[in-house]
């Protein structure tokens, strides 16, 4: 939790991060908090990076990537979320915004020989980097953020590769864990209250670090499984130099303060001026609500709202249509009419009903909805459940790293043979953890005997659940079916293509300012049958860490 004291200071310090994260890649020489690096303290950094980091996961997660991994839908406004109608656009200012600002906390961190802080630096870079590289592929790393110190390669900085890049990340990662080695209580200079993730806590950061390390490790399980078996191995084999995240209560979540619209939960009515329109906007996807009931999930009613008016479809009058005692009567003949009109049926599930994903260029109709206007409130559909239109609350964090996913991490890396823990314990564990992260944890023993969930030792069962845990963080389940193909997912029928994307655009303005390096790596993406009519810079061609893999298509 945020103490109060600092709530002030990080809320100007937030505003300023996203104010800087609109500016154009050629103003990243300026420093936008107007603070001298040559004085300030790398605390009054770090909540600016951990705050930039944590909306970005997001941002992502509960974004259109949510819409790709078919945990939500849209119904007004939504072609990018539902459909991947995405452009050109998709600008990384602000993730390497996030970057400028790690590297002062880090280098100040070096002259002042605060351990502690370097470490936090490396993690949080790390963090960063992999996210760009996840999303787009090659990127600039070695000559990025230098732009101040002149010359060609630092102004437009070449392309480093993926695999270096990740071969990058991993090493910060490694040295991060040397770092925090020391005994707690030997670091200098730590403020908890600047540290809105781990408050100051030396042996979580550690167990973050490490449980990331093993996140990029299973990234390479296909591309290179040699190279992520022996990562696997020694991490998960040398638990006293390498602690993981293992129980919930040591996830890395970033609470939001809701004090503003800037350090809000993004579908918050409170300061929503549309009525409710961000919120409205929001339907539970039937992928993943027909897979909950299925399940019998006991987070489904943590997500998702009840259906406000159930529709049942009666034969006995081919044209009734009206409302009783709150549930809506409609004859076979109308609802066949809908049906034809839109080729749908009705859904008349009494409890929950999920949109299913670029159904129409009307998604607002769904289910016979009686407001065809846009972002209605739609009764026989469900919406989000009601915490999601609040500022911030328990549950309304950014989930940045779970025992859930590094449980479930080790699971698929047992049954590859890449460790000797025992695959099932392990599956259970990131089940477990997942519901206590939920607070749904007294479920576990009768949703553990579920069909479909008694564990059938596969590597899809893993991802499907991990797909499931990672709610509000569906980024990292889009990089899971990159690598796998599961959760085995159908693109809608008015989606932009017929499978899902794989990376994101280089933007217009890094192909207009780096013109030859973005060209470059574009010349490095290997496109596939679904790339066309794009250029090779496509979402659907694929990066380093697919090619050659046959995933997931």
């Amino acid at each position: 939790m945020y103490v109060i004291k600092s709530k002030i200071l990080f809320i100007g310090i937030l505003f300023m991060v996203l104010l800087f994260s609109c500016k154009d890649l050629g103003e990243l020489n300026v420093n936008p908090n107007g603070v001298d690096p040559s004085v300030a303290h790398p605390n009054l950094l770090m909540s600016t990076v951990i705050s930039g980091v944590g909306q970005t996961v997001v941002n992502l997660g509960f974004g259109d990537i949510a819409g790709v991994m078919q945990h939500t839908q849209k119904d007004g406004w939504g072609g990018s979320h539902d459909g991947y109608d995405w452009t050109p656009n998709q600008d990384w200012g602000s993730f390497y915004g996030i970057l400028r600002n790690d590297e002062a906390m880090y280098n100040k961190a070096v002259e002042m020989k605060l351990k502690f802080h370097q470490a936090v630096g490396l993690i949080m870079k790390a963090y960063t980097f992999g996210l760009i590289t996840d999303l787009w592929g090659d990127a600039p790393y070695t000559h990025a953020l230098h732009g101040e110190d002149g010359g060609e390669e630092n102004i437009r900085p070449p392309y480093d590769a993926q695999a270096d890049i990740y071969a990058a990340i991993l090493a910060d990662l490694d040295t991060a864990n040397v770092l925090l080695s020391d005994k707690p209580t030997s670091y200098d200079g730590i403020d908890a209250t600047q540290d809105i993730l781990y408050h100051g806590d030396v042996t979580l950061w550690r167990e973050f670090a490490n449980s990331l390390a093993l996140r990029y490790y299973m990234r390479l399980s296909v591309k290179e499984p040699d190279v992520a078996k022996e990562g696997i191995e020694k991490i998960v084999g040398d638990p006293d130099t390498y602690p993981l995240i293992a129980n919930y209560n040591d996830d890395a979540n970033m609470d939001y303060p809701g004090t503003s619209a800037s350090d809000s939960w993004p579908s918050n009515a409170v300061y929503e001026n549309l009525k409710q329109g961000s919120y409205r906007r929001l339907k539970m996807c039937s992928t993943l609500v027909d897979t909950l009931e299925a399940l019998n999930d006991p987070r489904l009613p943590v997500w998702a709202r009840k259906v406000a008016i159930p529709i049942v479809v009666v034969t006995d009058d081919h044209f009734r249509d009206e409302i009783v005692n709150n549930v809506r009567y409609v004859g076979d003949s109308v609802a066949a009419e809908y049906e034809h009109k839109y080729g749908y049926p009705v859904d008349q599930d009494p409890n929950y009903v999920g949109m299913p994903p670029a159904w129409s260029v009307v998604p607002q109709a769904y289910n016979m909805n009686p407001n065809l206007e846009q972002a209605p409130f739609n009764p026989h559909c469900s919406h989000l459940n009601e915490r999601y239109k609040k500022a911030s609350g328990p549950l309304l964090k950014s989930r940045l790293m779970s025992a859930a996913e590094v449980h479930f991490i080790i699971a698929e890396a047992a049954l590859r043979g890449w460790t000797t823990e025992d695959a099932e314990t392990h599956y259970y564990a990131g089940i477990h953890a997942s519901l206590q992260a939920w607070g749904v944890q007294s479920d576990y023993d009768t949703y553990i005997t579920q069909p479909g969930v008694v564990f059938n030792n596969t590597i899809r069962q893993i991802i499907e659940q991990k797909w499931i845990a990672s709610w509000t963080a569906a980024a990292e389940s889009w990089f899971d079916y990159r690598r796998t193909g599961y959760p085995a997912l159908k693109a809608g029928p008015y989606s932009k293509r017929s499978v899902l994307p794989l990376r994101f655009y280089y933007s217009v303005t890094e192909l207009d300012f780096n013109s030859d390096n973005a060209r470059a790596a574009i010349d490095n993406l290997k496109e596939t049958l679904y790339t066309s009519p794009d250029d090779k810079n496509s979402p659907w061609s694929k990066m380093w860490v697919l090619q050659g893999t046959g995933e997931p298509y």
